[in-house]
């Protein structure tokens, strides 16, 4: 449940980031050209599809989609926390910025969660 939810936010979080431009926003801020939009979105269409696929291989036990989970649970955390620093850092709205709380706190529930799943057994 708490992958679902995350892949359902993070599906979100990407729609808002394309809409408003992170693709070129972000490379921006270190001095990079924008990334072309259809390689962006090739990229997290992608990775939403490994994290959907993952989620009835989190049931079964599957290494692979426990692998898949904690990437989408820490890239969710850094998402939560680097996008308001992004706006902070250029005085305003910054691409992504209204849903990465949302992922943000979706990942730490998942983490959460994982951390139980993936305790070795004493």
């Amino acid at each position: 449940m708490a992958l679902a939810f995350a892949v359902a936010l993070q599906s979100v979080h990407f729609a808002e980031e394309a809409a408003t431009g992170f693709h070129e926003r972000f490379p921006g801020l270190v001095g990079l050209p924008g990334i072309p939009l259809s390689v962006f979105v090739v990229f997290n269409l992608t990775w939403l599809g490994i994290w959907v696929a993952s989620v009835p291989g989190l049931r079964s036990a599957r290494a692979d989609a426990f692998f898949a989970a904690w990437f989408l649970a820490i890239a969710g955390m850094l998402n939560g926390i680097a996008h308001p620093l992004f706006a902070i850092a250029t005085g305003g709205y910054f691409p992504g910025l209204v849903s990465s709380p949302l992922i943000g706190a979706a990942s730490v529930w998942l983490w959460l969660r994982l951390r139980r799943a993936t305790r070795p057994l004493e």
